[in-house]
């Protein structure tokens, strides 16, 4: 399953407008863009968390369609294993199913995370039929998480993370797994105007303790983390000035080992279309 180079990130695949989402990744796809990426965990849908993606799927010819991620908690293994398998052949070859443990704020039950997901992936593997290791990606930040991404399907899918933390994650992983980072942009070319947005989008990740630690282990501080970020913390997670600008940063993130990067561009309603983002960034990067 080939992702390419560059891929797009949005919470509008998962939330938003079906009817518009499916215009938009034809659209992606003619840009140039390899993989479109459901953010969040879909959810909620008793006929299975992969609809949306299946609609995504049907509306584009050649992209990848990845989830990032689904929430272990949230869907039973069976279930999610019989929605990939209602798939027509065609349209699973061209599917990475994205699965993470969420975080403790968010689900009442969140106990010892990493077994949770070795248990998962179990039950993945054990269903009738399973769904196999080539067609998931685990969201991962920390290296004994990613380690299961390594062993147990093709790779990692790190979230709001900067080079520091890509450039060890290709140290620990070695360089056959995939490494899909995603990436936040925003195509503003005032840094405070470009900085405020960041705080008020990482406002909500900044009391997630797997987050924390994450950038904790990459040399920021809890001072760094106080009063909505620091702008050292705001810079390294977020992307921001022209296209050109962005598109060279984003080279940055390749040299430290990241195989794929999943861009997500900031904007005050998270479930909106970027069309006009999308293709200035596609005009920059291909």
């Amino acid at each position: 399953m080939e992702l390419g180079a560059f891929g797009i990130w949005s919470l509008g695949f998962t939330h938003g407008d079906r009817r518009e989402a499916q215009k938009a990744a034809g659209e992606l796809e003619e840009l140039g863009y390899g993989t479109l990426w459901l953010g969040g965990s879909p959810g909620g849908n008793p006929s299975g968390d992969l609809v949306r993606a299946a609609e995504l799927l049907g509306a584009t010819s050649r992209v990848v369609v990845a989830t990032g991620c689904v929430s272990i908690w949230e869907q039973p293994a069976d279930r999610l294993a019989a929605a990939y398998h209602a798939l027509p052949d065609q349209q699973r070859a061209r599917l990475l199913v994205g699965l993470g443990v969420s975080h403790a704020d968010f689900v009442d039950r969140y106990h010892r995370p990493r077994t949770a997901l070795d248990r998962y992936l179990d039950a993945l593997d054990t269903a009738s039929p399973p769904l196999p290791p080539s067609a998931r990606i685990i969201g991962a930040h920390g290296p004994r998480m990613s380690r299961l991404g390594v062993n147990r399907s093709v790779g990692v899918h790190p979230y709001l993370v900067n080079e520091v933390h890509t450039a060890r994650a290709r140290s620990e992983l070695g360089s056959r797994p995939l490494l899909a980072v995603e990436q936040t942009v925003i195509l503003h070319t005032d840094p405070d105007a470009a900085r405020a947005q960041g705080r008020a989008m990482l406002v909500p990740y900044l009391k997630l303790a797997n987050y924390r630690s994450a950038w904790l282990r990459v040399g920021f501080t809890d001072e760094d983390m106080a009063g909505g970020g620091s702008d050292r913390l705001i810079d390294a997670l977020f992307l921001h000035g022209t296209p050109e600008e962005v598109a060279h940063r984003l080279t940055q993130q390749q040299q430290a080992g990241a195989d794929h990067l999943a861009l997500q561009v900031a904007t005050t309603d998270r479930r909106l279309f970027t069309h006009g983002a999308w293709r200035d960034l596609a005009a920059a990067l291909f």
